[in-house]
């Protein structure tokens, strides 16, 4: 993860996560706003990094994400969709972001972020360790482009997505992860090559033929 020490403008209102007044920004959106050249993104020592390095730094990471994660994350927000990880929240009722320029100080380890109480620490760290890569697993909460969008009250998600990276989910799976989000609807993706694709399921009854 990074910590945001200065930021300015409108895409801190859909990114990064709020913890005890201060703001975090998850391995994809780091990448994301780096590739954009939406932020400079420094090492412990203060130094810039390039976005070869900050690549690398994906390589080795150990938050929860991985090259097709960034590739789907990338997609969506390229089509102007508000992405964040799936049950991770967006922030603690009742802190605010704080106003400021744009620049992001990265760590080597999440264990390093900067001026941030033990407890929040360590709930985060949790919650991305708590993310098991297998062949299905949720990957983003997604909602659809909204300029009243609020972090402190975002509602449920327009739909919450899978990343597939085997075989495609079996119709037990399917049913048993559509109980789990109720009226939430899913949608699941596959990465092959750089290519992202996006494919949902549907219950289709057909008729009895003579």
């Amino acid at each position: 993860m990074a910590e945001v020490v200065e930021r300015k403008g409108k895409m801190w209102v859909t990114m990064g996560i709020v913890r005890s007044g201060n703001a975090y920004c998850s391995i994809e959106e780091t990448l994301f706003l780096v590739e954009i050249g939406a932020l400079h993104l420094l090492d412990e020592r203060g130094i810039c990094l390039s976005l070869k390095e900050a690549y690398e730094k994906l390589s080795y990471a150990k938050g929860g994400c991985f090259w097709e994660l960034f590739e789907v994350y990338r997609h969506l927000k390229s089509l102007g969709y508000v992405v964040g990880r799936h049950g991770v929240p967006w922030s603690v009722k009742g802190q605010n972001i704080k106003a400021g320029t744009c620049s992001l100080r990265g760590s080597q380890d999440r264990n390093e972020l900067l001026e941030m109480k033990s407890k929040d620490k360590n709930s985060i760290i949790d919650l991305f360790n708590s993310m098991q890569i297998i062949d299905v697993s949720p990957a983003f909460d997604v909602y659809l482009p909204n300029s009243k969008f609020r972090k402190s009250s975002p509602g449920d998600p327009s739909f919450v997505l899978y990343l597939s990276r085997g075989s495609p989910p079996s119709r037990v799976d399917i049913e048993a992860l559509e109980r789990k989000h109720g009226s939430i609807p899913l949608k699941f993706c596959h990465v092959d090559n750089g290519r992202v694709s996006f494919f949902s399921f549907d219950r289709v009854e057909l008729a009895v033929l003579p």
